[in-house]
């Protein structure tokens, strides 16, 4: 699963994006991916590893609001 969100360019700055993916891994768990940055520039990544999709869809869905 991935949702990413960004912002309309208004012209004075770069617009911003978030990226959150769900991925499941070789062992069972899953892995929650958030990307953040400006579109073009420098962005941060993250990774959260979690046991079942129930808490990394609860993570996610944290992390979107």
């Amino acid at each position: 699963m991935r949702l990413l969100l960004q912002q309309r360019p208004d012209g004075r700055e770069a617009p911003r994006f978030v990226q959150l993916m769900l991925q499941p891994d070789l062992l069972g768990g899953w892995t929650l991916v958030r990307e953040s940055g400006q579109i073009g520039g420098r962005s941060t990544l993250r990774r959260e590893q979690f046991l079942d999709q129930a808490s990394a869809m609860a993570a996610l869905e944290s992390a979107r609001d």
